[in-house]
């Protein structure tokens, strides 16, 4: 890369023109909404304002955008944020035709076209580059960990995967992951792997850089953009291969047990290196009330579920039962929406565990705050279900054994078995399928079956 693209000259026609964001506006308004990673779907687009515009490339070649889109109703709060890479062109090259956002024909880039710069093999390696450089430029700060190193030359490709960011994989050696909505503060996808990386934890690639924007003094103040890790290129989707195994008729349990061992590693290490905390009777008795509610506002949005709503409430007031008798329970941080498809296989490595930022849906404060391991393990006994459910014909006791193994596999390493705590466990397995029910009424209903029956065998646990 020459001098000039790595350390470009911002032009104030290009970037500081008030302009510029008109001139994106309308473009803006038709290509954002049907992003996957778009969270306000359903609601039109009244507007943006910019909070930071950032040249990569000279020429405006590669802009990187944060920018709020403004929705009702009533256009509340500052609007979400997004995190763009635009690139920008007088003419694209045919393979680039489905990337394209729009032609811009007002402005200081008037007649160019604007695209999603991360689909271009040229422009993803402007960010790659950015990324071996630590230091600062415009708005963004780049880092490099002290695990991994960036070769130069690698070729990118992105990933295509149905996914709440977009991620850029270089060469079959590292993967660059693009936060899309970013909310204020250090994203857990970057936090905790640091973490157990400075544990010797090997269950969980260690970043090897990131990028940031915010204040550098303040590290409740920073908004961390995206990371960089190892590309486990060998090692097999978990979801894919349960899968695999239930087409052919193979066991899954071994794999299971190990899995299980796998996250209590994770789980004791994340234990050692970041601080712990009680639930006493008042947290037990607000997580019961979130629980609850959650319910009733489902049950309002998915009727299915109404007829089983009073016996899964049950789930939360035997919970605070319990706390009333003055049980507690040792809280952590937790992956927060593990599944089999944020584990991959390695038959040299074995498991291992990716994707810490949690439920993207959910406030990132709240997904920074310590829980009972049980809500990771109940994240994965649903999959298993999942996995069984999707299969035909569906196969129960394979969903059976391989919850069984995986709990067996946790207390082989942490010396609990999570079923010798089934008030909690089944409290944290019945908001998670809740939580599904909503998500596959909204998004899938053809897998609206997979969540209602675990719900209505969680009813019958009353």
């Amino acid at each position: 890369m020459s001098e000039a693209a790595a350390h470009p000259v911002v032009p104030a026609a290009a970037v500081d023109d008030p302009e510029l964001l008109t001139s994106l506006d309308p473009l803006l308004r038709e290509w954002l909404p049907r992003q996957r990673w778009f969270a306000g779907k359903g609601r039109p687009v009244t507007g943006f304002t910019l909070d930071a515009v950032t040249q990569l490339r000279p020429g405006a070649a590669l802009l990187h955008l944060l920018i709020r889109a403004h929705q009702p109703p009533a256009d509340e709060g500052p609007g979400d944020c997004y995190q763009l890479l635009i690139g920008t062109a007088d003419a694209l090259a045919p393979h680039l035709a489905p990337t394209v956002i729009g032609h811009i024909t007002q402005g200081p880039l008037a007649g160019r076209t604007a695209y999603e710069a991360l689909q271009d093999p040229r422009q993803a390696a402007v960010l790659l580059e950015r990324l071996r450089t630590p230091g600062s430029l415009g708005a963004l700060r780049f880092h490099r960990g002290p695990h991994g190193h960036i070769p130069q030359g690698l070729t990118s490709r992105p990933l295509h995967a149905e996914q709440s960011n977009s991620s850029v994989v270089y060469g079959d050696e590292l993967i660059a992951k693009v936060f899309r909505r970013v909310l204020p503060g250090t994203n857990p996808d970057l936090e905790l792997p640091l973490a157990l990386a400075r544990e010797g934890c090997t269950r969980v690639p260690a970043p090897v850089a990131w990028y940031e924007t915010g204040d550098a003094a303040d590290p409740d103040g920073t908004t961390t953009l995206g990371l960089l890790q190892p590309y486990l290129k060998s090692a097999a989707d978990g979801w894919e291969l349960a899968l695999k195994h239930l087409t052919n008729q193979e066991e899954f349990t071994s794999l299971a047990r190990e899995l299980g061992r796998a996250t209590a590693e994770v789980h004791t290490a994340l234990a050692r290196a970041l601080p712990t905390a009680t639930y006493t009777r008042a947290h037990v008795e607000q997580l019961a009330e979130a629980m609850t509610n959650r319910l009733a506002t489902t049950a309002q949005q998915v009727p299915a579920l109404l007829p089983h709503a009073p016996a899964l409430a049950t789930a939360f007031t035997a919970l605070t039962g319990l706390a009333a008798e003055g049980r507690t329970w040792r809280a952590q941080r937790v992956h927060g929406d593990l599944h089999l498809g944020q584990c991959l296989y390695d038959p040299v490595d074995g498991w291992q565990l990716i994707d810490f930022e949690g439920e993207p849906s959910r406030p990132l404060a709240e997904r920074r705050l310590p829980h009972p391991p049980h809500r990771d393990i109940a994240g994965m006994l649903r999959s298993f279900d999942y996995a069984a459910r999707s299969h035909r014909p569906w196969n129960p006791a394979w969903s059976d054994a391989c919850r069984a193994a995986y709990c067996t596999g946790y207390a082989d390493v942490s010396g609990w078995d999570p079923r010798t705590d089934p008030v909690l466990l089944r409290a944290y397995e019945t908001d998670k399928a809740i939580y599904e029910s909503l998500y596959e009424a909204r998004h899938r209903p053809d897998w609206l079956p997979v969540p209602m029956a675990a719900l209505a065998r969680l009813a019958q646990e009353e």
